[in-house]
Order: structure tokens, then C-alpha cells, then sequence
């Protein structure tokens, strides 16, 4: 398994200079034994790793030497890289090739007893993972799950039974491990068979806690997890860090929305007005970022707080307190009641779209509730965008 990836320039990854100062020392390279006298320097022990051409992971260590061939060890640190990269996946730039290579590392000074932790491919997953596990010595066997986290991955069958058992056996596992063991994360549980993944490839799983910080714990219990380790939870930090996603998913959809809007404002007397265009198309603009806040940002982070557990009406009703300021600023601009009605009722409508749109990030509802919900509730919002676009083009005549 090469840690070591393509880039575009012979760019080596800087030097763990290490200064000795002793005679006649022999020290072991990466690649060859070296003999060293008096005051001479240690080469990085990634340094018989590098290719031209390639750079090193920035999260490898260095390598060690098994009976089943060289693994990487992995820092249990992130660097400013992976953090500054955390940022841009959080906000939904390059979130779909955010991946590390599948196969096994190491972190740590692992040895044949100790555990072996499996996850996904999704990077942010695996950094989630490593610096949980500072003062922890185990091994992390890596799915391949397209760079997607374990829980959607799992629904989707990319973390699952076959993909498990291919990478015990593509690894030689059990050349490395002396027990036969691998612990799944709980979240996985619904791509991956217990009894199937022992029989096709001698390897029992233990599931583990929902959350990577309960490991440890996990681990010092015996791999016994306690009814706190087993619980979802999706507190006020975790809704929040989703909300850049969704937002950043709607900028597209909403500058095309927002060309459409421009151009139904220019409706009126005259057939078709720039002036009108502009003007009143900047207060629907104005609606259209109102429902986006209300439908994707209010929504998903006041959750628990707002009535009823269909996330449609949810956002009607955050959507209705929101677009209230929202007529009380334009109706100095906008008169009549056709105006004010088609701008409530399409404030409305996108934040009741967006909210039910959330229910795909969320442990509060099932498969069957959230397609029972959109059967219930998309024609409604269809209808309503009709009306309020009538009423739009109404209230220009």
C-alpha cells in the first residue's frame, strides 16, 4: 500500500532533521544500514519512501516493518493543513474528494495485540479518528467508501460486509494481528454483518461507540461501551457545523432562481420594464435570501425549539416569524395586498423546501417518515410558488 501521493512537480515533503553527536554509531535508514562518525545528521525516516515526482502524505510518520510488508504510522496531531482543509469541507469546498487511500496504518507503536479500528475513507472521518487516539497504540484499517463518512456510507452499501472482508484479506490482517478482532464503528452496523464478516474471513467484529472521543474509554472498559456510547445525539455545535453544507449547496440553484426572479419582476404595464425589473426584483431577492436563512441556517439550528416533527412545517413556521420584518421593510416599497401575500408566501415556500431538504442530515426522522413528509408537503409547496408567482406579476398592473 503507497502512502504516497501524485502531485505535479518533484516536490519533496520537508526533512525530520535529527543532530547526533557520537562515533562510531551504526543507525538503520529506512533502506539501508549507515554507518555514521562524530557530528553528522539522520535522514528523515520517510526519506526512502520518496519518489520524484511525489509528495508524502502529511499525515505519515513513518513506516514500520510487518509480516505482511511495510505499514504507514500516522500522526495523532492535525496540522495546520488539515485544519485549514477542515474549514473548506465544512463549507462544502472539494467535499467529494476529500479522501485518504484505503488500506491499513498504523498509529502509535502498534504491535500484534493491539486492536484494530475500522472507518471510512472520507478524510474528515479519519482525522476525526487519529487525534482521538494520542496516547492510544492500534491499527486503523480504512474502507474504501468512495470519500464518504460511515453512517451515509453505510446506507448506501460502500462501508458494508464485502468491503470489509476484502480489506481484512487484502491486508493479510491476520499476519499482522495475533487475535481476530476488528471494531466497527455502531454507525456502520447497517452496512456490515457480524456473523458474515466471521465467516467469509475468520474475523470477528466488535461495534464500537458512536463517537470517535468515547474510543479510548471504550478500549480501557475491555471494549465494553456504556449506554452513553450508544446514543445519537445531535446537539446545537452539531446542527450548526451542517449548516455551512446546506448553504453552500443552494448558491448555484439560488443565482439561477435569482435570474428568474429578476426577469418575472420586469412584468407589468408595459409588457416588460428594466427599471421594474430591478427594483422590484431586488425585493424579491430579498425574500428569496430571507427564506434561504429561515429554511437553512434558523431552521437546523433551532430545531428542537420549534414545533411539530415534520422539518416542512418546521420551517413554515420559522419562515412565517422571518418573513413578518421582511414585509414590514418592503411595504413601503411594495403596496397592496397581491405584493405583500406573493412575498410572504414565497419566503415561505423556500424555507419550508430547505427545512424538509435537512432531514437527509439528521437522526430525527426515518426513510419512510421523510418520504411520507415530501409526498405530503412538495405539492403544497409547488402550489404555493404558483400562487405567489401569479400574485407577483398581478401586483405590477
Amino acid at each position: 500500500m503507497d502512502k504516497i501521493e501524485r502531485c505535479g512537480s518533484n516536490e519533496s515533503p520537508t526533512k525530520k532533521n535529527l543532530k547526533i553527536s557520537t562515533f562510531d554509531v551504526k543507525i538503520m535508514s529506512s533502506m539501508d544500514k549507515i554507518a555514521l562518525s562524530g557530528s553528522a545528521e539522520l535522514p528523515s525516516p520517510l526519506a526512502g519512501y520518496e519518489k520524484p515526482g511525489y509528495t508524502m502524505c502529511s499525515y505519515v510518520d513513518t513506516f514500520i516493518k510487518t509480516n505482511a510488508g511495510v505499514i504507514p504510522i500516522i500522526k495523532s496531531t492535525l496540522e495546520k493543513f488539515d485544519l485549514f482543509s477542515t474549514f473548506y469541507v465544512r463549507c462544502g469546498i472539494k467535499r467529494h474528494n476529500y479522501t485518504v487511500a484505503p488500506g491499513l496504518y498504523g498509529i502509535g507503536k502498534p504491535d500484534k495485540n493491539c486492536e484494530v479500528l475500522v472507518t471510512a475513507n472520507f478524510k474528515l472521518t479519519f482525522d476525526h479518528l487519529r487525534k482521538q487516539l494520542g496516547d492510544i497504540n492500534a491499527w486503523i484499517l480504512v474502507l474504501d467508501t468512495k470519500g464518504i463518512n460511515v453512517w451515509c456510507a453505510a446506507g448506501k452499501g460502500t462501508f458494508s460486509t464485502l468491503e470489509l472482508v476484502n480489506r481484512i484479506k487484502e491486508c493479510n490482517l491476520e499476519k499482522i494481528v495475533d487475535h481476530k478482532r476488528v471494531i466497527v464503528p455502531q454507525l456502520g452496523a447497517t452496512g456490515v454483518a457480524a456473523g458474515d464478516v466471521k465467516k467469509l474471513s475468520g474475523f470477528r467484529v466488535v461495534y464500537g461507540p458512536i463517537r470517535a472521543n468515547d474510543i479510548p474509554t471504550f478500549l480501557k472498559n475491555k471494549r465494553k461501551a456504556d449506554k452513553n456510547m450508544r446514543q445519537v445525539t445531535f446537539s446545537l455545535y452539531e446542527r450548526f457545523i451542517l449548516t455551512p453544507v446546506e448553504i453552500q449547496i443552494l448558491l448555484k440553484p439560488a443565482l439561477i432562481a435569482a435570474i428568474v426572479l429578476f426577469i418575472i419582476s420586469g412584468f407589468g404595464p408595459g409588457i416588460f420594464s428594466f427599471s421594474h425589473a430591478w427594483e422590484r426584483g431586488m425585493t424579491l431577492f430579498l425574500a428569496l435570501i430571507t427564506g434561504i436563512v429561515s429554511g437553512a441556517f434558523i431552521t437546523p439550528v433551532l430545531l428542537p425549539f420549534i414545533p411539530s416533527r415534520e422539518f416542512a412545517l418546521k420551517g413554515i413556521i420559522s419562515g412565517s416569524v422571518f418573513a413578518i420584518p421582511l414585509l414590514t421593510i418592503v411595504s413601503s416599497t411594495i403596496s397592496g395586498v397581491a405584493g405583500l401575500s406573493a412575498l410572504f408566501l414565497f419566503s415561505v415556500t423556500i424555507s419550508s423546501y430547505l427545512a424538509m431538504n435537512f432531514t437527509g442530515a439528521t437522526s430525527f426522522t426515518s426513510p419512510s417518515g421523510v418520504e411520507k413528509e415530501m409526498k405530503r408537503y412538495i405539492p403544497v409547496q409547488l402550489a404555493s410558488l404558483v400562487i405567489s408567482t401569479g400574485l407577483w406579476i398581478y401586483s405590477a398592473f
